[in-house]
C-alpha cells in the first residue's frame, strides 16, 4: 500500500472512531471499501494480462453486504431463514457463550489450525487465539449404549451400513475399477449412525466395484478393539456376560461377534420378534443417509469433480456439518434423562492406551470375528426381546 491510501486510510479511521455504534470490523471493512473504490476511479481497471479487461466486482462491498443480511446486530434475515436457506444454525457462524460475548471469529480459528498444521503444536500452545475441544470416543459410546438398551439391545453401538456415491466424471482409466453393481461408477461412504442419526464413524474413498465385506475389512472400525486401545463395554444378556459391544447390520455382512445381524426367513414368532426390532432399529443409518443426502445436496446428486480427493473433503464436510445440526437440533430426549435409568453396569469403561504383544492381538482378531459368538450373542437377543417385549404382544 502507498503511503497516499494509508493516509486516506488512517484519516478515515479516526473520523469513524468518534461514531461509536460502529465496531473495529465495521470501521476497517467500510474504510477498506471507500479506498478500493478511490483507487479503482484513479488507476481504471487492469487485469493480470495488460490489456485485457476485467470486470469490477466491488468484492468488499458484497462482503459487507452479506454481513448485514445475515451476521450483523440487525440482520436483514432473521436465524430461521438463515437457516433454511444454509441448512445449519447461524449460531455456528458467530456463536456467543453464557455471558452474550461473541466467541471465535472465522479468521481465528483458521489461523490457530493452520498453526497447528504447520509446526504441529498442541492446542495448549494457541490459547492466545482459541482453545480447541474435542468430544472423545468415550463420551460418544456413553452416549449410545443407554439407548441401546431401551431399545431391547445391550451393548449396541449404532448401526453399520454403506451408501454409493456416483461419480460423474471419473476418468476414464480408472472407470472399470469404480464400476460396480450400479452400472456406472460410484465411491463409496461405510458409517456407522446412531440413534439420532449421529454419524460417529465414517470412511470414504473406495471403489463402488467393492462390496460391503470388502469395505468392513479395509475400514479401521475395529482396528483400535484388535489393538486392546478401544473402550471395554461392559454388559450381561441371559445371563452371559460381554465386553464388546456390536453393531446392527444387514446380511451381507459376516457372522462376527461384533455384529448382529436379522433372521431372514423367521419361523418362530421369538426370531419374527427378534427380526423386526433389529430391523427396525437398524433403519436408523438409512435415516441418517436420507437425511445427509436432503440437507445438501451436492452428495445427492453425481459427484462433478475430478479429484477424489476433493470428493473426500466435500463427503467429510457434509458428514461434520450434519453431525452439527444434529447436535444443535437435539432431536432425542437429553442424555442426562437416559441416565437415570441404566446402572453402572452399562457405562462405558475406558482403556488406557497400551502396546500389546502379537499373540494378544491374534487373540482379539479372533474374538472379533468369532462366529461361535456371535451365536450366541443372537441368541441371548432372541430371548431377551421376547423376555421384555414379545412375550406381551403375545398375550
Amino acid at each position: 500500500m502507498d503511503f497516499s491510501i494509508f493516509r486516506q486510510l488512517t484519516t478515515f479511521k479516526i473520523k469513524m472512531l468518534s461514531d461509536s455504534s460502529f465496531d473495529d470490523d465495521e470501521i476497517e471493512m467500510i474504510a477498506a471499501v471507500a479506498i478500493a473504490k478511490r483507487r479503482h476511479k484513479k488507476y481504471g481497471r487492469c487485469g493480470s494480462i495488460k490489456g485485457h479487461a476485467t470486470i469490477w466486482r466491488d468484492r468488499l462491498v458484497g462482503h459487507d453486504r452479506l454481513f448485514h443480511d445475515y451476521f450483523s446486530e440487525t440482520s436483514i434475515y432473521p436465524p430461521d431463514k438463515f437457516q433454511r436457506r444454509f441448512q445449519i444454525n447461524r449460531l455456528y457462524f458467530c456463536k456467543r457463550n453464557c455471558t452474550g460475548v461473541l466467541g471465535l471469529s472465522s479468521l481465528q480459528k483458521i489461523s490457530a489450525t493452520m498453526r497447528m498444521l504447520a509446526y504441529g503444536v498442541s492446542d495448549d500452545s494457541i490459547d492466545e487465539y482459541m482453545r480447541i475441544g474435542e468430544s472423545t470416543a468415550i463420551e460418544s459410546l456413553k452416549k449410545f449404549v443407554p439407548e441401546g438398551k431401551q431399545c431391547g439391545f445391550p451393548g449396541m453401538l449404532g448401526s453399520l451400513d454403506c451408501l454409493h456415491w456416483k461419480w460423474k466424471n471419473c476418468p476414464v482409466a480408472r472407470k472399470g475399477m469404480y464400476v460396480g453393481h450400479a452400472q456406472e461408477p460410484t465411491i463409496i461412504l461405510k458409517v456407522v449412525a446412531s440413534y439420532d442419526m449421529w454419524i460417529w464413524h465414517m470412511f470414504f474413498g473406495l471403489p463402488g466395484s467393492y462390496n460391503d465385506i470388502n469395505v468392513l475389512d479395509r475400514s479401521p472400525l475395529f482396528k483400535d478393539l484388535a489393538e486392546g486401545r478401544a473402550p471395554s463395554v461392559n454388559y450381561s444378556i441371559n445371563g452371559h456376560n460381554y465386553t464388546m459391544g456390536y453393531y446392527l447390520a444387514d446380511g451381507i455382512y459376516p457372522s462376527w461377534s461384533t455384529l448382529v445381524k436379522t433372521i431372514p426367513y423367521p419361523q418362530e414368532n421369538k426370531h419374527k420378534n427378534f427380526a423386526k426390532a433389529q430391523e427396525s432399529a437398524r433403519k436408523d443409518v438409512e435415516r441418517a443417509f436420507g437425511v445427509l443426502q436432503a440437507r445438501f445436496t451436492i452428495v445427492r446428486g453425481p459427484a462433478r469433480f475430478w479429484n477424489r480427493d476433493t470428493l473426500h473433503d466435500i463427503m467429510k464436510a457434509c458428514v461434520i456439518m450434519h453431525n452439527m445440526i444434529v447436535e444443535d437440533e437435539h432431536i432425542t430426549k437429553d442424555i442426562a434423562d437416559l441416565n437415570n435409568d441404566v446402572t453402572n453396569e452399562d457405562w462405558v469403561k475406558p482403556s488406557f492406551e497400551r502396546t500389546i504383544g502379537i499373540m494378544e492381538f491374534i487373540q482379539n482378531h479372533h474374538r472379533i470375528r468369532s462366529r461361535e459368538n456371535h451365536s450366541q450373542l443372537q441368541k441371548d437377543l432372541i430371548e431377551h426381546l421376547w423376555k421384555h417385549q414379545g412375550s406381551r404382544k403375545a398375550m
